[in-house]
């Protein structure tokens, strides 16, 4: 029997013909503390009168409203921290970055152009809860993707990325002469 494709090919806009997705990456669930919070907040302010005023039954509706206000929030940063990804193919990096409910920040770097790849995890919170800062550096400049899950994994991958495609354009260009 033939060995099946473990994973489906992943396809994109902007895709470029033979290029393939390698792996797909997005920052930790940790990044969205504010939403968190921002749902935590009103939740806790509403429930106040409730507590002081109890004689009065139509001051436990606030939670309920509180509550609303903060889904709402909290559905908002959700949406922000999941569509923002980092997509790692055979040519390069893409990060598409949220902006608001219908903009997006797209930032390409081609794999050959990178000259450095480095990694920090911040202290205990960083190591317990396995995120970390990942620094890609070009000649133009950084890219710095801060909160990324398990940073070691995604630096060697991206490691490996990196020394793939500096081999594949050295063959290219032998090919060429």
């Amino acid at each position: 029997m033939p060995k099946q494709k473990e994973e489906a090919q992943l396809d994109f806009e902007g895709q470029r013909p033979g290029e393939e997705v390698l792996f797909v990456f997005r920052r930790h669930i940790i990044a969205m503390r504010k939403g968190f919070y921002l749902l935590a907040i009103p939740v806790v302010i509403t429930a106040i009168p409730p507590l002081i005023w109890q004689s009065n039954l139509e001051l436990f509706l606030l939670p309920i409203g509180g509550l609303a206000l903060g889904l709402i929030l909290f559905f908002y940063h959700f949406m922000m921290w999941y569509f923002t990804i980092y997509l790692v193919t055979n040519q390069r990096i893409r990060q598409v970055t949220q902006k608001g409910i219908f903009g997006k920040d797209v930032v390409e770097l081609r794999l050959s152009k990178i000259q450095n790849i480095s990694y920090n995890i911040p202290g205990f919170t960083g190591e317990m809860l396995g995120f970390g800062t990942i620094v890609i550096q070009t000649f133009v400049g950084d890219l710095v993707i801060r909160y990324v899950e398990h940073p070691e994994k995604t630096y060697n991958k991206l490691q490996d990325a990196v020394a793939t495609a500096i081999e594949q354009q050295g063959d290219n260009e032998e090919s060429i002469q």
